[in-house]
């Protein structure tokens, strides 16, 4: 097992190797954890400054991302399967006379040779990247107006770019008790000002009318009494 990562020679080398369309074995450093000493190839070198992890290795039916640190130049041969001996031809024995007047036996089949399991490693799944949580869309603002234009109270509601209630006329005493739950007391007095000022002007325009209505009544009475 490799103890070493990629120097930058031999990280020059790999570039040039994939250049020429070769794909070099590496073995896995013990860097790379429980991979540490098995085999695999180099597919592709990335810009290694956008991430350390730019040797793309082939392992197995996966291509994964790792630093120089975590792999290293295979040894020749690696991963090669050793030559398998050429069994050698039985030796022949020369057979023992048989007895007379002895019956044959069948001869008893020699115990069948179990062959070795060979157990195939797991290949390690790669880690799955942690999602982040998607952060709840809070609603849009809320705005409540109430305003005075013309002699007249309106109250209009919007939540966001949507209106949820168009300016409608509400009575002075309403207004006055809305601008009371705010408890802004310059808010407060301002409201108690203008509905001072419009109680003034009418009164003025009831005694202007009860002075126009008592001229009416005189001439209706001299009118009655001409008759």
């Amino acid at each position: 097992m490799a103890g070493q990562g990629l120097s930058t020679d031999e990280v020059q080398g790999i570039r040039e190797s994939l250049a020429a369309g070769r794909k070099p074995k590496v073995v896995f450093t013990a860097a790379a954890g429980q991979m540490a000493g098995q085999l695999g190839q180099v597919v592709e070198l990335t810009d290694p400054e956008l991430s350390e992890e730019f040797v793309v290795v082939r392992f197995g039916r996966d291509e994964l991302p790792f630093s120089p640190a975590d792999v290293a130049i295979a040894p020749r041969g690696a991963g090669r399967k050793p030559a398998e001996p050429k069994p050698e031809p039985p030796v022949e024995q020369e057979a023992a006379p048989e007895p007379e007047f002895v019956l044959d036996t069948p001869p008893v089949p020699a115990p069948r040779r179990e062959e070795p399991k060979v157990e195939q490693q797991a290949e390690p799944k790669p880690a799955k990247r942690a999602v982040k949580a998607a952060k709840p869309k809070t609603p849009a603002g809320l705005t409540v107006t109430l305003a005075y234009v013309e002699g007249e109270w309106t109250v209009a509601a919007q939540q966001g770019a949507k209106v949820l209630a168009k300016p409608y006329v509400v009575k002075p005493a309403e207004a006055l008790r809305m601008v009371a739950l705010v408890d802004v007391p310059g808010v407060q007095e301002a409201v108690e000002q203008i509905l001072a000022a419009e109680r003034a002007e009418a009164e003025q325009q009831a005694e202007k009318l009860r002075a126009e209505l008592a001229e009416i009544e005189a001439r209706l009475a001299e009118l009655r009494e001409a008759s």
